[in-house]
Order: C-alpha cells, then sequence, then structure tokens
C-alpha cells in the first residue's frame, strides 16, 4: 500500500523536524523542503523514506517547481505542513521596504504558493490537510516586529481565505499560534537564566500538529493557540 505523503516547508532542528519525525512515526512518506541541502541530507538519513527538495520559500518559483517535483516523484501531496517562516526585528524608524518584502514573501506569499501547489490534488482525493505555523506577532505588532508581525497578520488571513474555500472541499486547513521559545540547545544558551519550564518542546507542537491534522471533519479546529 502507498503510503500518505507529508510535505514540510521549513526543516529546522526545532519545529521542523519535529514535524517530520512524527508524521514518519505515523507511516507517512516525507519531502523536506528548506533552503540548505546540506542540512537536509543529514536530516533524511533519520527518517525513513523521506526526500529532500531544496528551495527558497521566499521565492515563488522556486517553491512551485520543488512542489511540483514532490508531486512528480512522490505522488500528491496529503499534508502540507507549512513551517518556514522568520523576519527582522527592527522599530518602524528603522525597517526597511526590502525587510517588509523578504517577511512578506517568506510569511504569506509562500503560503499562498504552497497551498496554490497542492490544491489540485487534494481536491481532486476529496481530502487533505494545510498546516500552519504561526505565531503571537500576528495578533499584535510588537516595537520590534514592524515586517515580523505584519507578515504573519497577512499569513493569519491568508490562512483564514484557505479554510473557509477549501473546507467544504474536504480540506482541512490549521493555523498553529506558537507564542514561546522552542527549547533547543542554542536558545538555551541564548536564555542561561529561564527555567525548564519556560521553553516549549518542539515533539510536543509536533504531536498537537499530527492531531489536528487527523480530527474528524465535524470537529475540525482552524487556530490552536
Amino acid at each position: 500500500m502507498k503510503k500518505p505523503i507529508c510535505a514540510i516547508i521549513g526543516i529546522g532542528p526545532g519545529n521542523g523536524l519535529a514535524l517530520a519525525r512524527r508524521f514518519t512515526q505515523a507511516g507517512y512518506a516525507i519531502a523536506l523542503l528548506s533552503r540548505s541541502a546540506e542540512q537536509l541530507a543529514i536530516y533524511s538519513k533519520e527518517l525513513e523514506g523521506s526526500r529532500i527538495f531544496p528551495c527558497d520559500a521566499g521565492e515563488p518559483k522556486q517553491l512551485t517547481a520543488a512542489l511540483a517535483t514532490v508531486c512528480e516523484q512522490m505522488g500528491p501531496v496529503d499534508v502540507l505542513c507549512y513551517n518556514a517562516g522568520g523576519g527582522s526585528w527592527s522599530t518602524p524608524e528603522e525597517v526597511t521596504p526590502e525587510e517588509m518584502e523578504a517577511a512578506f514573501r517568506l510569511n504569506a506569499v509562500g503560503l499562498l504558493t504552497a497551498a496554490q501547489a497542492v490544491i489540485p490534488g487534494m481536491v481532486e482525493a476529496g481530502n487533505g490537510a494545510i498546516m500552519i505555523s504561526g505565531a503571537t506577532a500576528s495578533k499584535r505588532g510588537g516595537a520590534k516586529t514592524t515586517a515580523f508581525a505584519a507578515a504573519k497578520a497577512a499569513q493569519r488571513s491568508i490562512a483564514q481565505s484557505l479554510a473557509r474555500h477549501l473546507g467544504p472541499k474536504g480540506i482541512h486547513v490549521a493555523l498553529f499560534i506558537i507564542d514561546g521559545v522552542i527549547d533547543l540547545p542554542r536558545t538555551r544558551k541564548m536564555l542561561p537564566d529561564k527555567p525548564d519550564t519556560f521553553f516549549l518542546k518542539a515533539e510536543e507542537i509536533a504531536e498537537t500538529v499530527y492531531h489536528v491534522a487527523r480530527q474528524p471533519k465535524s470537529a475540525w479546529s482552524f487556530e490552536v493557540d
């Protein structure tokens, strides 16, 4: 029997890798998409049946081509996890148009581009899931999150549009508002005075995402905070 396909965009040592591990454990074949081919190759070695597709999620043509290759080589995507994100940390006086554009391309345009690439296959199948890693910044702008907050707010609005349009077609869209610092060696080093309870566990977030992706339609969640 053919394994279901989970494409994860934005693979790093935190949430991205945790998502890949959880869906692999559940029997999915994993498509790993991120900028660093070298890092993807390292992660792929531990994820049986996974394949790597290097691309920049902030470049629509690259992302569209990579997802087309995923579908050609592995088959239609059953679950899309959009975990790519980032932005500058500048005040309104300091932020540049280039920083603003880059944040929108990665967080908002990237999500829309990825969704457009997998929607046809999901519509044809009559089911699918698009899981999106969001941020509290989507609900409020901070003094130094001018570009990041605006881009995440746009991402949240796109997610809402996707959910309303795709829900009747059997495609579950959900946004995860992640409010905190992921527990990693580098974040521990940056914040040495914080207690264990301050840090969020990536594997526990991944478990929540997996649960929501598998929810029965009558109990679909859209936003999990």
